[in-house]
C-alpha cells in the first residue's frame, strides 16, 4: 500500500479520535444523554467493519488491528453502558466509568493509525 494511502488511514484515525475527544467533551457540557450513546455505537459499527477489511486486505497490521478494534469495542461498553445506564436509571455503571470507556476509545482510534504504520508482513 502507497504512503499516501496510509497517510489518509492515519488522518481518519486522528478524526475518529477527535470526533470522540469532542463529543465526550459535548456530552459533559450536556450532561450527557442515550442519545450520544446511540450516536457512538452507530458511528463505530461501521467503523469496525472497515477495520476487519482493512487488516483482511492487507492495508493494516493484522494483530495491532485486532487489538486497536478490541479497544474501541471496550471503549464503546464502558462509555456507551454508563450512558445508557445513567439514562434509564440514574445510576452509573461504576464510578468514571464514561471517562474511562472515552479515553479507550480515543487510544483505539491512536492504535488504528499505528497500524497503517506498521509494515504489514507479507
Amino acid at each position: 500500500m502507497s504512503l499516501g494511502l496510509r497517510i489518509l488511514i492515519v488522518l481518519a484515525s486522528l478524526s475518529g479520535l477527535l470526533g470522540v475527544g469532542l463529543s465526550a467533551a459535548a456530552a459533559h457540557i450536556t450532561g450527557g444523554n442515550l442519545t450520544t450513546a446511540a450516536q457512538f455505537l452507530l458511528f463505530h459499527a461501521p467503523a469496525l467493519l472497515a477495520l476487519v477489511a482493512l487488516v483482511a486486505a492487507g492495508a493494516l497490521s493484522p494483530t495491532m488491528g485486532q487489538i486497536a478494534g478490541y479497544v474501541l469495542v471496550l471503549g464503546l461498553v464502558l462509555f456507551c453502558g454508563d450512558l445508557s445506564r445513567r439514562a434509564f436509571s440514574g445510576v452509573a455503571l461504576f464510578p468514571r466509568a464514561a471517562p474511562t470507556g472515552g479515553i479507550l476509545l480515543m487510544i483505539g482510534w491512536l492504535l488504528v493509525g499505528i497500524s497503517a504504520l506498521l509494515r504489514v508482513r507479507a
